[in-house]
């Protein structure tokens, strides 16, 4: 019989009970594979009476989940209580300095602290792993980290965020405003009761943090991700997105540039020739592109008991089987420092939304706008035509530096005939060997 791999578990909600569950019901499959029986030897959690689809009267009960990361019969710590710090952060620590393995679901947590908790674990020799923080079930992390490890990988973009692409998909599909349709999902418990980590971009932010760390080396820099959400985001822009061959996704992006790394979450234009142009609903992708390779696409359910769990017990067989490899690709003292490339710097074309009174002289001050900006104008929707009316007029750029867009639009919403701010999305070339914006 196999030496138990022992593991603790902090934090049984639904994926930390969906972890239970299959270690419960695959300990055969779990043992084939790794050389070991997964035992669970320890849990924690905040209501230890509450509710639960699993029995947990087999394993030793610990109030505190730091005391467990400590005390606890344990080769290994599983950390799913969440948040950027407090008990999850100081759990972790504590598990590390007691020499045992962690896997961890907490993205906000790495993202924030993931440079120091990579150091402490390669000194205490053991491993950081958290493939489930990032997409769920697909294995992105496993993927960038070691079956991508021949390339220099220049781009990493995609999908990070289910509720956001749910809304988006739905609001498509329906022609039904944002505010609706986010109610609908929250009845369907594919949004929080506040829904702002996710509909704001901050969710897909602290994953895109830890894919360019990934991708590139770098240190794990949060405060570097230019954040937008989608709450401005209209059937209106949907609906002209479809006519001029696009679809609207919240994309998170990024890319080495001559400036240093750009890393940007916000909404996007990609075209339906785009690998992430018909991932709908709840659903993930990401593409990696390398020198060698070229474009890799990874998607499937990037949340959820089942896909989450999936991937914090393919860690757990990994570090069973003695596979030990640094967090973040490469060791942590050599993770560096990388330029930021800034927002203002990025180049590339624009859909721009105005809504206007329509009356003589109004596309001619907004194109001398433009000119005198150095944007150029690729095309031109307007819907009604009747002097006096408001009307909506969308317009498309040439590659454009976002600085001189930015103090275009900041003018243009100045004139008497303007009447709604301006509203800007991105087009993002996503082809394979196509410019990146």
């Amino acid at each position: 019989m196999s030496t138990p791999f022992k593991i603790a578990v902090a934090g049984l909600g639904t994926v930390g009970a969906a972890v239970v569950a299959a270690v419960q019901r695959h300990g055969a499959l779990f043992e084939a594979r790794s050389g070991h029986a997964l035992e669970i030897t320890a849990v924690a959690a905040r209501d230890r009476n509450r509710n639960r689809p699993i029995d947990i009267s087999p394993y030793p009960w610990f109030d505190d989940p730091v005391a467990m990361a400590k005390e606890a019969d344990a080769d290994l710590v599983v950390e799913l209580i969440g948040g950027a710090d407090g008990v999850a952060k100081a759990m972790i620590e504590a598990a590390i300095t007691s020499g045992r393995h962690v896997v961890t679901a907490n993205k906000a947590l790495l993202a924030h602290h993931g440079n120091d908790l990579a150091h402490r674990a390669d000194a205490a020799g053991v491993a950081l792993a958290f493939e489930a923080a990032v997409a769920g079930g697909i294995p992105i992390v496993k993927a960038m980290r070691e079956g991508l490890a021949a390339n220099n990988l220049s781009r990493v973009f995609g999908i990070l965020n289910g509720t956001s692409n749910y809304i988006l998909s739905n609001m498509r599909e329906t022609g039904r405003a944002f505010a609706e349709v986010l109610e609908e999902a929250q009845q369907l418990g594919y949004a929080e009761t506040d829904p702002s980590f996710d509909v704001d971009g901050v969710d897909a932010a602290h994953k895109l943090a830890l894919l360019t760390s990934l991708a590139f080396g770098a240190e794990v820099n949060f405060s570097a991700v230019h954040v937008e959400g989608i709450r401005h985001v209209s059937i209106d822009d949907i609906e002209f997105a479809a006519e001029l061959g696009y679809r609207i996704k919240l994309l998170a992006t990024a890319r080495l540039t001559p400036n240093g790394v750009e890393q940007r979450v916000h909404p996007c234009m990609v075209g339906l020739d785009s690998p992430v142009a018909y991932v709908d609903g709840v659903f993930n992708a990401i593409v990696a592109e390398g020198d060698l390779v070229g474009s890799t696409v990874y998607e499937g359910r990037g949340a959820g008991g089942g896909p989450t769990s999936s991937a914090v017990v393919a860690d757990l067989i990994d570090i069973a089987r003695g596979r030990r490899v640094p967090a973040f690709a490469v060791p942590a003292n050599r993770l560096k420092p990388i330029p930021t490339a800034r927002m203002e710097d990025h180049v590339g074309p624009y859909y721009v939304r105005f809504t206007v009174i329509d009356q003589p002289g109004v596309i001619a001050d907004i194109a001398a706008t433009f000119r005198d900006e150095n944007v150029s104008m690729e095309g031109m929707l307007q819907r009604g035509r009747n002097p006096g009316d408001v009307v909506s007029v969308v317009l498309t750029t040439h590659d454009t530096q976002e600085a001189s867009m930015s103090r275009a639009l900041d003018r243009i919403a100045r004139l008497d005939s303007v009447v709604e701010p301006p509203r800007m999305i991105r087009i993002e070339p996503t082809l394979e060997g196509a410019d990146p914006a």
